[in-house]
């Protein structure tokens, strides 16, 4: 099935996710995950999970496999230790672009020592949004990248953060294997606005703080919107905001 060839927006809640909760772990989740499975709402695009955990200190995801997606952490507070079975070890914090290609078949493990990697003892949650796409060919080879954007994101514009479109070739901080997908973030200036882009299929999270979008409104902490077939829309923000957007430019069994 193609894409749509009309404009279409449904803005989703923050209050509206489902929740896993535990001793040690808050998730929300923006899809199907999981034992919260609703068959209207699998994916968007090609973005299958929008994930919003916070993990207690000195817990986390024990070793685990995944294979076939491309996996983005995107941490808001605290620090996440990755390990994974390639041998790739590092801790995961703000302004980090982060990316596992899980390809042919991984092994990672995902914790919160706050205590250990921070050097000093203290006990801090960590606040981090995961998301799954889709690659655009099964069986890869297994692959880690991750790059520090802080200082590109300083400006207040949308920044892409990792991306297999081929105009961020040389642009993106870090690539994933999926030419049609591309995950941008902006750390957005009060009063400065940013162009969201036009595609087929654009996803907006709002990670933090409040802004007001082109023509919908307010839309909050936790809320997504998903745009299907959208001109540009500009994004305001009256105090600190962060945003998280996937441009799209295919879907789950269909292309453009």
């Amino acid at each position: 099935m193609a894409a749509p060839t009309t404009p279409h927006v449904d803005i989703h809640r923050a209050g509206d996710r489902r929740k896993t909760r535990t001793a040690w772990l808050d998730s929300k989740h923006s899809f199907s995950f999981g034992a919260h499975y609703d068959p209207e709402n699998t994916h968007h695009g090609l973005l299958l999970v929008n994930n919003d955990d916070i993990v207690a200190p000195g817990a986390g995801f024990d070793l685990h496999r995944h294979r076939d997606l491309e996996i983005v952490t995107w941490v808001l507070s605290g620090s996440l230790v990755h390990q994974d079975s390639l041998g790739h070890a590092g801790v995961i914090y703000p302004g980090l672009a982060q990316r596992v290609s899980a390809g042919s078949g991984i092994e990672h493990a995902e914790r919160n020592d706050s205590r250990r990697s921070a050097g000093e003892n203290r006990d801090v949650p960590v606040h981090f949004i995961q998301m799954w796409v889709m690659p655009d060919e099964p069986g890869r080879p297994p692959d880690y990248r991750q790059h520090d954007v802080t200082a590109d994101l300083a400006g207040g514009a949308l920044v892409p953060i990792a991306s297999g479109l081929p105009r961020h070739r040389d642009t993106a901080a870090i690539t994933i294997n999926s030419r049609y997908s591309a995950l941008h973030v902006a750390r957005l200036r009060p009063g400065v606005p940013v162009l969201l882009p036009a595609a087929p299929y654009v996803h907006v999270f709002v990670a933090r703080g409040d802004v007001t979008v082109e023509e919908i409104g307010p839309v909050y902490a936790g809320d997504a919107i998903r745009l299907r077939r959208d001109g540009a829309r500009q994004v305001l923000a009256a105090a600190g905001a962060e945003i998280l957007v996937w441009e799209m430019h295919a879907r789950l069994g269909g292309m453009r």
